[in-house]
């Protein structure tokens, strides 16, 4: 088979998993969103997500949504702005919510992505991620990188964190984590069991401004 059906093919049979990770972040991002919000999609693909989450019943109503992408694809539900790494093109304060999902093990500079995700953040910044925990986890999670990100030719690095180094992540960004959701229901119930629970993490953290 061609490498275009095998991507065809996969995309297909992802699109399940994917609806349903859709629909929980939403619900969780959404209820962060005031009145006339300001949502941050770092990394947001095509858009859909951070599309789901201001369209979400608990979400403020008026709010907007903008999405920071390497490439912008030109079809994507929300405004996408092309970002080639360093300083995010936003001053300090810019956004109620900054939304980071899947994105953070794809990048070299972790911290300095994420640090930038606080200085932008007014309110809270929602982290979603992989987190090496339980039998095999790291083999288990590489397979689910591969295999979710091979039909978009996105490169994997293959490093996951453990909780604790999360943790420190998030010290060393001066983001305060408010809570955390760990294992995750993510996915239907057969991927939930193979690839769903404790390799699942999110952290609601709040920036830590200074003066």
């Amino acid at each position: 088979m061609s490498g275009g059906l095998i991507g065809r093919l996969m995309r297909a049979m992802h699109a399940p998993i994917y609806a349903s990770r859709q629909r929980v972040l939403a619900e969780i991002v959404a209820q962060f969103l005031p009145t006339g919000g300001r949502l941050l999609d770092v990394g947001c693909g095509g858009g859909t997500l951070a599309a789901a989450v201001i369209a979400h019943p608990i979400c403020g109503r008026n709010s907007t949504a903008v999405g920071l992408e390497r490439a912008v694809r030109g079809d994507e539900p929300i405004r996408v702005v092309a970002y080639n790494g360093g300083a995010f093109p936003f001053a300090d304060d810019s956004f109620d919510v900054v939304l980071i999902a899947d994105v953070l093990h794809h990048e070299s500079d972790e911290l300095g992505l994420l640090a930038e995700c606080g200085r932008v953040a007014r309110s809270v910044v929602v982290v979603k991620d992989h987190v090496r925990c339980g039998v095999a986890a790291q083999w288990r999670i590489a397979l689910m990188d591969w295999a979710a990100n091979r039909p978009y030719g996105i490169p994997c690095l293959y490093r996951y964190h453990t909780l604790a180094q999360w943790r420190e992540c998030m010290e060393k960004c001066g983001l305060d984590i408010l809570r955390e959701i760990h294992p995750m229901k993510l996915y239907p119930p057969f991927w939930q069991q193979i690839f769903g629970g404790k390799l699942q993490y999110l952290a609601i953290a709040r920036p830590v401004k200074r003066v």
